[in-house]
């Protein structure tokens, strides 16, 4: 049976599945105006791959949602264009025909499904939900359909994850329940936002892999957002660049990456993490170093809480990292790389010799170790979150020093965080400024000079990079590289993205379930690595190619 266009007729073959024309958006937030989206075109067949590629506040997203009419109205607007769905006018259509469409034949899934799935519902709950309200199932037949969708997204033993709830998944797991949602009713276009991006790259490829082989075995489309550039390579087939609410840029993946005629565009494709650390010394002395290091969190159960076991997070790891160098500890999320970064600072419980130029501190207690914290800072993975809101800048970076260095004045003070600003980028005159009024970007910075302003020997990276845009994420790694250069800093770098790992690190440790599974020079790791985990790795942030090569199951 043919869906009837508007006017009548019914729409060809040949026809577009979706056709976005000169699509604006506009928010009105008390009586001033945003032009967020401006004139947007572009079409996606059927069973196509369409990449909406761009950095944050690109635009991506609200035309993304665009589609589905779900962004904010009536603060949002749409000054001019249509969105035709199998010829049918959505800009236009009533809400009663909306919600015909949305869940049926366009679903969507958004970039973090721990916020997207209800935590008081466990997994059957959810999506037979959603078999109910759109297909009348029953509890029984709804129940079947749950356990062969989580079947067909890779869920492992299906019938036990359906009384579980979205915590006790991991989030890959979690993710993939969003899909099986996302597919309950068969779709004709899938539109997903960001899917991976908080991802470990083993995950990320096998949901890329999983989304492949649905989309082939199902024949829909992808509307596919994401500002990794890696990904639209080997996944979309077609690509639009987006910068500052317009398409500047749009065609064939390889047209467009080869050949690209824009400068966003060529600008994007150059932003890649590039360079090498500073050059390996063995001769420096080493700045910290750890022996049989170990981080134990006990399991305790009954009413009296007694010990039955233990996770063993961090179990018996060396380090060892001279002055001026980087180490850079990869692995998966719960691979212990975050906590063993925690215990070399003192900041949790561990057992373990820990030595911190030339002072062992594991045996110190928090005010024996207190004077030493100049020497030793850190920088968090997400900057909003690790500044306060209600402090300005000037406060922020300025904590440190009035801790540790109270015998300056408050001119002294100031001039030292004017410097520290204008070291890594920023510009001193906005010091007065609060968090909310920089980009991410900046925000980072500011997390930096936070930790520079103090002058320390030892940073702890945690993540620094990968809540940043692609081209913020070169500029921060050129600032570290910098930085290390010109003060002779000793990094502890932690990442799951081994691009920005490989352009910062001298020596890699590589972490799975507490332990070191492989270590070495990062030259060595990143083009001859020995253990089967590690290569698996590598070709999941590097190699791969073969995306639809069927489901691996978690």
């Amino acid at each position: 049976m043919n869906q009837k266009a508007p006017n009548g007729s019914a729409p060809s073959a040949g026809d577009p599945l979706l056709s976005v024309k000169d699509l604006s958006v506009d928010f009105t937030v008390s009586g001033n105006t945003t032009h967020a989206v401006r004139k947007v075109s572009f079409d996606i067949g059927r069973g196509e791959t369409v990449a909406l590629v761009g950095e944050s506040g690109s635009g991506k997203s609200v035309t993304a949602l665009s589609v589905l009419k779900l962004l904010p109205y009536p603060s949002a607007s749409h000054p001019s264009g249509e969105i035709r769905f199998k010829g049918r006018e959505l800009l236009a259509a009533p809400e009663s025909e909306l919600r015909k469409v949305r869940g049926n034949d366009i679903t969507m899934i958004f970039q973090e499904p721990m916020s997207s799935l209800n935590p008081l519902h466990v997994i059957e709950k959810q999506i037979g939900e959603i078999l109910s309200i759109h297909q009348g199932m029953g509890e029984k037949q709804a129940r079947e359909r749950t356990l062969q969708l989580l079947d067909q997204v890779g869920i492992r033993d299906p019938e036990t994850r359906l009384r579980s709830y979205p915590h006790q998944l991991s989030g890959g797991q979690r993710q993939r329940i969003m899909i099986a949602m996302s597919l309950a009713n068969a779709p004709d276009l899938l539109i997903a936002d960001e899917p991976t991006t908080a991802l470990d790259v083993t995950v990320q490829a096998q949901i890329l892999r999983l989304l492949k082989t649905l989309q082939r075995d199902q024949g829909m489309a992808i509307l596919f957002i994401t500002h990794d550039l890696g990904i639209v390579r080997r996944f979309a087939d077609r690509v639009c660049v987006m910068t500052d609410g317009e398409i500047v840029e749009q065609g064939p993946v390889e047209d467009v990456f080869e050949r690209p005629q824009h400068a966003y565009t060529k600008h994007l494709l150059a932003a890649e993490p590039k360079g090498d650390p500073p050059a390996a010394d063995p001769s420096a002395p080493i700045v910290v170093e750890a022996d049989d290091l170990k981080v134990w969190f006990p399991i305790r159960r009954g009413v009296l809480r007694r010990t039955v076991g233990h996770i063993k997070a961090v179990n018996g790891v060396d380090i060892r990292i001279r002055q001026g160098q980087t180490l850079g500890v990869v692995g998966e999320s719960g691979s212990g790389k975050t906590t063993l970064g925690l215990a070399l600072l003192r900041l949790i419980s561990s057992e373990g010799r820990i030595v911190l130029i030339g002072n062992r501190i594991d045996g110190k207690t928090r005010k024996e170790v207190l004077p030493l914290r100049r020497d030793m800072q850190i920088v968090f993975q997400d900057p909003f979150g690790s500044l306060s809101p209600r402090l300005s800048v000037a406060e922020i970076v300025a904590e440190g020093l009035r801790i540790h260095r109270p015998q300056l004045s408050y001119e002294e003070r100031d001039q030292v965080v004017a410097k520290a600003l204008e070291e890594v980028g920023l510009d001193p005159t906005t010091r007065n400024r609060y968090p909310h009024e920089f980009s991410g970007g900046q925000r980072q910075r500011i997390s930096i000079a936070r930790a520079m302003v103090l002058e320390p020997k030892f940073v702890m990276l945690d993540e620094p990079t990968s809540a940043l845009d692609m081209s913020v994420q070169a500029q921060v790694v050129d600032l570290l590289r910098d930085l290390q250069r010109s003060h002779g800093l000793t990094y502890l770098f932690i990442s799951h993205d081994l691009k920005v790992v490989r352009a910062l690190a001298n020596d890699v440790i590589v972490m799975r379930d507490g332990e070191v599974v492989e270590s070495g020079p990062a030259t060595s790791i990143f083009e001859s690595p020995r253990t089967r985990y590690t290569q698996a790795l590598m070709a999941a942030a590097f190699r791969i190619e073969a995306i639809g090569e069927g489901i691996v199951r978690e």
